[in-house]
């Protein structure tokens, strides 16, 4: 039997430590930002917990939302519901959670858009007075879809 010891330096050993600690450090944080968002959920049940999320996410929308429903989230996903979800899970959301519960919808008119003043949306989709998806879309004829975050 052959035995090889390695001996190593007291400063060798201490950067190797180190630097072991700072990727694993990184990885962990990496992790946590990657299936942790939204840990601590946005409460969306008054009209001042939505309007203080709008002005956070930099939006300015009116003082009221322009239309207010109640929909059920379908139990199964059609091919739009699909592409939708997909939006959501880039944002951290995930509607597939929600199948078959009643939402709260609440959309009001973005006045802050760059370049799209007047035909621009922001939709909040609630349960239980809890943010569970939302966008930002243009509602021109070519219009487009975003996430909630403001565009740089």
């Amino acid at each position: 039997m052959y035995i090889k010891t390695l001996k190593l330096k007291k400063p060798v050993l201490i950067v190797l430590l180190m630097t072991a600690a700072a990727a694993l450090l990184l990885v962990g944080t990496l992790v946590a930002l990657r299936l942790g968002k939204h840990d601590t959920p946005y409460k969306v049940a008054t009209e001042k917990q939505r309007q203080s999320l709008i002005a956070e996410l930099g939006w300015e929308t009116s003082d009221k939302p322009s239309e207010q429903r109640t929909i059920t989230i379908p139990e199964e996903f059609d091919e739009v519901y699909k592409g939708y979800n997909a939006l959501q899970k880039e944002q951290g959301f995930d509607l597939e959670n929600f199948k078959g519960q009643k939402a709260e919808v609440y959309t009001y008119p973005v006045l802050n858009y760059p370049d799209h003043k007047d035909c621009m949306q922001l939709t909040l989709i609630s349960v239980g007075g809890v943010l569970v998806g939302g966008d930002v879309c243009c509602t021109e004829l070519d219009g487009f879809m975003q996430g909630l975050m403001p565009c740089e």
